[in-house]
């Protein structure tokens, strides 16, 4: 059997195949909604399409990591992309609702079958090459940086390529003439991802070895998944430290949908008009990504500082709570000083955020089988998510000020205050999820209330 890849050969696959991921999503997060418009899309529909992939991605997301963990990961990674690259290759030519909403559908499930998959063949590679207690946080940090720098550069370049096809422009007059109007300015982000999508694909299908398994059958996957699922969400409920990872994700979604929620208007506020205020928006989501990858770059040099993991995921935590009150106390006035004070706090809330995540999945790969390790990963992204959908609920119904902000800094500061006891880990290599017992500690400090 061939022996496992190399911990330095496993980073750099797993930050390669991240990067092709999350390429595709940022050149298309710039023009998605002119583009839906352009179509004759109502916002009232934009809003529609948009719940659509939201509510396909929630329902799917625990069946497709119980699948990536009895069928393997670079199986489901590959229906993902290929799932994706149909997507927007439909969202980009697609004129009708249901061609639309069937792109959204296609993009939800592409979205659930890839979430976790990737990080689960990284942690299992290195751990069946150098053992349990191999060093996982440096390739948790590359691979948040990749995702982070892809969306960084996808957006700018997502930005830029409907300008440089516009009218009067000689290249968007070829376009035009060549594709007889179906592919619109707009439409050419999307297309591109796509293609970007076939080069994950086949990046996946090349460079992601796996163990071999039991042919799957449908028998076997359709009594594989139930148990896996229900495995993975009762260690979730059961075994401290990964219940404080699925609190703190609640948490972080709930701050990251008050902020998505509310900057956009504040920044037309400030700029005084929607169309400045949209540049200002664009200007600042890419700074949010280059952040969050310089602190997920810095999360081992943070594990390093602070002694552990546990500490220090509280300390980025704490980092980008500060952040977000900054944001809030701001909110109520207005001059240089306090929109100096705004972004400072912008910048801390993603810094903070990057440097937190890959410390709290080194506690959760920690103690989490790998049968069950996708999964694992699918419950604390539904966790996210979940929270973020009521949050921004809630926040949008708050009056406009300082209150909305303070809540979301109230519950991501509650997040890191879960990590405030550190929990001592059982010794010897994770057990399998259904009989693994909670570890020693004390009682989780808080429940956060429920993007």
């Amino acid at each position: 059997m061939r022996q496992p890849l190399d911990p330095g050969t496993a980073r750099r696959r797993f930050a390669t195949v991240t990067f092709l991921f999350w390429l595709p999503v940022g050149l298309y997060i710039p023009s998605q909604v002119l583009l839906l418009t352009e179509r004759g899309m109502t916002l009232a529909v934009v809003a529609g399409l948009f719940a659509v992939h939201s509510v396909t991605a929630s329902v799917m997301e625990l069946p497709t990591g119980g699948l990536a963990d009895v069928v393997g990961r670079r199986t489901v990674l590959a229906a993902s992309g290929v799932l994706n690259l149909c997507a927007l290759t439909v969202m980009a030519l697609g004129a009708t609702v249901w061609a639309l909403a069937l792109a959204m559908f296609l993009m939800g499930t592409g979205r659930a079958l890839s979430s976790g998959p990737a990080e689960a063949w990284y942690v299992d590679t290195v751990q069946g090459h150098s053992g349990a207690e191999a060093d996982l946080r440096t390739g948790l940090a590359r691979g948040g940086t990749a995702c982070a720098a892809a969306l960084a550069v996808g957006t700018l370049v997502g930005g830029a390529l409907p300008l440089l096809l516009g009218p009067g422009r000689e290249a968007g007059a070829l376009l035009a003439r060549a594709t007889d109007g179906l592919v619109l300015p707009l439409s050419v982000p999307a297309l591109l991802g796509a293609a970007v999508g076939v080069a994950y694909v086949v990046y996946v299908l090349g460079a992601l070895p796996e163990p071999p398994r039991p042919p799957a059958t449908l028998r076997g996957v359709l009594q594989g998944v139930p148990a896996t699922v229900a495995g993975g969400v009762r260690l979730g409920v059961r075994e401290a430290s990964v219940r404080r990872v699925v609190l703190s994700a609640a948490a972080v979604g709930a701050a990251l949908a008050t902020i998505e929620l509310l900057t956009p208007g504040r920044a037309a506020r400030l700029t005084g008009a929607p169309e400045s205020g949209a540049v200002l928006y664009a200007a600042l989501a890419c700074t949010g990504f280059v952040c969050t990858a310089l602190g997920s770059h810095g999360a081992p040099l943070a594990a390093r500082l602070t002694g552990s993991s546990e500490r220090a995921a509280l300390a980025s935590l704490a980092v980008s709570a500060a952040g977000l009150l900054l944001l809030g106390v701001t909110a109520a006035w207005g001059g240089p000083a306090p929109a100096a004070l705004a972004a400072g706090g912008y910048a801390l809330v993603y810094v903070g955020l990057g440097a937190a995540g890959p410390n709290e999945n080194d506690v959760l790969h920690r103690r989490v089988d790998g049968t069950v390790r996708a999964t694992a990963l699918s419950v604390q992204s539904l966790a996210l998510q979940s929270a973020g959908a009521l949050a921004g609920l809630v926040a949008g119904s708050l009056p406009a000020g300082p209150l909305p902000w303070l809540l979301g800094a109230a519950l991501l500061l509650t997040g890191a205050l879960l990590w405030a006891r550190r929990t001592t880990p059982a010794p010897g290599p994770p057990t399998d999820a259904a009989e693994q017992p909670p570890a020693p500690s004390g009682p989780v400090h808080a429940a956060v209330p429920p993007p």
